[in-house]
């Protein structure tokens, strides 16, 4: 009978596959070993593998060349990197390396931009996109870098943006405006709160298009589900493109379509996506549209945020107790907390690739995962393809490691990196994973786990000099 973790798994997905493996009864990620950097760092921990941020660039864009080469596609297509995935410097190093440049979405992205470009990091011809809903202190940074001479395209959320963008940049601008599009049926509101209705874009831009400060650069798309492939999404694409061309006549200036982000993100071993199918469906319908409407072929941007960094994350706990409350309940508790490590396994009940990392031989139990807090909601129950989790069994005398998978975007921001968390849980430590050129690895730790001091220091229990003494 076969009763072992390792034969579940065999029996339920195609495994080894993509980049997991098993060395043993032990898990490799991308052809790291993980136990011997657990046991170097300890649990809980965050690791960052840096070089899959470029290999998913480099798999959008031979993407779009393929689906541009099959359709006879005559626009350039353009990579940006959406930083409210993840701001943290060794992320946008890897993006900007790549040849990426960025999307941002608040006043103080705009200040990390201007540290980027005094230190060299970013080219001064890089096009920096500037979406999202603009106040008085994002609309003063966008006037001063514009005023700069750097390429700065607000993207119009609200028609009082242009009149406040207005007094504060001096000479020609490219701009953009996004379009609000209908939500899906099953969402709590009937229209996006981003962007100006398809009514009111083309009354909208007649004004505009009469001064000549502002030149109409590009339209910008995205909805709340990300790219799909669902009526809804297709609907949503095509009317797009429909106010593109109709805007296009208006404005000769206007020569790009921003599709936005949000491709899928694996969440299980079974996951299937068909990148070059979807890329080259989206490519396909934005030409015949606008061949119906005799235009141009416009020029392509993407602002691809989770995609870019998701993969390059995972999270690591240890079982360092099973409570059974009854005869069918056995929690396994972490040494750490899903709702400030992981947040959004409680905000919106998301669920990630999460793997124990040994003792593959074992056999398995179902169970239920329980964080560290005092709070019913810290907990994971549930895989995306089943309704419940089977891990190695439970012993004392023996170590147990778990992974979570695909967690390098949003969880460090929305959980507040560095910040007072809930029931004072510390944030892990975390490491940066390289690769040299040699095909060896190299780790550094990027952040130690968070102090008691520093929490009590944040509270306003100790002043900083005490912190920094001890």
């Amino acid at each position: 009978m076969k009763t072992r973790y390792i034969d579940l798994i065999e029996q339920t997905f195609d495994f080894p596959k993509d980049e997991f493996g098993l060395d043993n009864d032990q898990l490799t990620w991308n052809n790291i070993p993980l136990v011997p950097l657990i046991e170097k760092y300890g649990t809980p921990l965050r690791i960052t593998y840096l070089p899959k941020i470029g290999e998913k660039i480099d798999l959008a864009r031979a993407s779009f060349a393929k689906a541009f080469k099959d359709h006879k596609y005559k626009g350039d297509y353009t990579y940006f990197y959406c930083t409210k995935s993840n701001h943290f410097s060794y992320i946008i190093n890897e993006v900007l390396e790549k040849g990426v440049t960025l999307e941002t979405s608040s006043a103080y992205d705009l200040e990390m931009i201007e540290l980027l470009l005094e230190r060299g990091k970013m080219p001064k011809d890089a096009t920096i996109l500037c979406n999202g809903f603009k106040d008085e202190r994002y609309i003063r940074n966008i006037g001063r870098l514009a005023n700069s001479g750097m390429n700065v395209v607000p993207i119009i959320d609200n028609m009082a943006e242009i009149y406040l963008l207005d007094e504060v940049i001096k000479g020609p601008c490219d701009i953009g405006i996004r379009i609000a599009a209908e939500e899906a049926p099953k969402f709590e509101f009937y229209t996006s709160r981003l962007g100006i209705g398809y009514k009111d874009i083309i009354p909208f831009m007649r004004n505009v298009s009469k001064q000549k400060k502002f030149r109409l650069k590009l339209m910008h798309f995205f909805i709340n589900t990300g790219i799909t492939d669902t009526a809804y999404y297709w609907n949503e694409l095509s009317k797009c493109v429909n106010v593109y061309c109709d805007l296009k006549k208006l404005c000769p200036t206007l020569d790009t379509l921003d599709i936005g982000g949000g491709l899928p993100i694996k969440n299980s071993l079974n996951f299937s996506f068909d990148l070059d199918y979807m890329i080259g469906e989206i490519v396909g319908r934005i030409k015949d549209v606008c061949e119906e409407n005799k235009v141009k072929d416009p020029h392509i941007f993407s602002e691809f945020g989770s995609f870019t960094v998701s993969d390059s994350g995972a999270t690591f706990f240890s079982i360092v107790y099973q409570k059974k409350q009854n005869e069918k309940e056995r929690w396994n508790m972490i040494d750490g907390s899903f709702m400030t490590t992981l947040p959004d396994t409680w905000a919106i009940s998301k669920r990630f690739i999460m793997l124990p990392v040994n003792n593959w031989n074992s056999e398995y139990e179902r169970v239920f995962l329980g964080g560290m807090t005092c709070d019913s909601d810290d907990y994971y129950n549930s895989e995306q393809h089943i309704n419940a989790i089977y891990l190695p069994r439970f012993r004392e005398d023996s170590k147990q490691y778990i992974a979570f998978f695909n967690t390098g975007a949003y969880q460090d921001t929305l959980g507040g990196f560095g910040g007072i968390q809930h029931c004072l849980i510390p944030k892990p430590k975390h490491v940066l994973v390289d690769r040299l050129p040699d095909g060896s690895l190299t780790d550094m730790l990027f952040a130690p786990e968070q102090s008691a001091e520093r929490m009590l220091q944040l509270l306003g229990y100790l002043p900083m000099e005490e912190v920094v003494k001890k």
